[in-house]
């Protein structure tokens, strides 16, 4: 079995929660929306990104991959819940980054689990 990486900012999940969100937050730059879109994938990439940054500060916390999971989900149906499937690049961008982020937040959860496990025992 590989070592679960248990330190601090090391755990590639995370950055890749930081990363997706980062780009979910910026889209509206480049892409073609309305306020309400632009302020939902905005809204909801920085707060997967901040969860990222959590995860990444505090290894152990279980709970954070969930929220990621939660956040991913929200991200995904965001297109048919706000209403903006006739944003293309907008809707696109929604639903890759929110499977993607339920796609990480699922992969990290066994190391955030065997952290948490492992700072139980010190």
């Amino acid at each position: 079995m590989s070592e679960v990486p248990t330190r601090a900012w090391t755990r590639p999940y995370d950055w890749a929660e930081v990363v997706i969100g980062v780009v979910a937050a910026l889209s509206p730059l480049w892409l073609n929306t309305d306020k309400m879109t632009m302020w939902t994938m905005v809204v909801l990439g920085a707060l997967i990104a901040i969860d990222g940054l959590v995860s990444l500060a505090t290894p152990g916390a279980v709970y954070s991959e969930g929220v990621q999971i939660v956040l991913g989900a929200l991200l995904f149906i965001a297109p048919w819940v706000m209403s903006y499937t006739q944003f293309n690049g907008a809707s696109w961008t929604s639903w890759v980054a929110g499977a993607l982020t339920i796609i990480a937040g699922a992969a990290a959860m066994p190391q955030a689990s065997a952290a948490h496990r492992m700072a139980g025992q010190h």
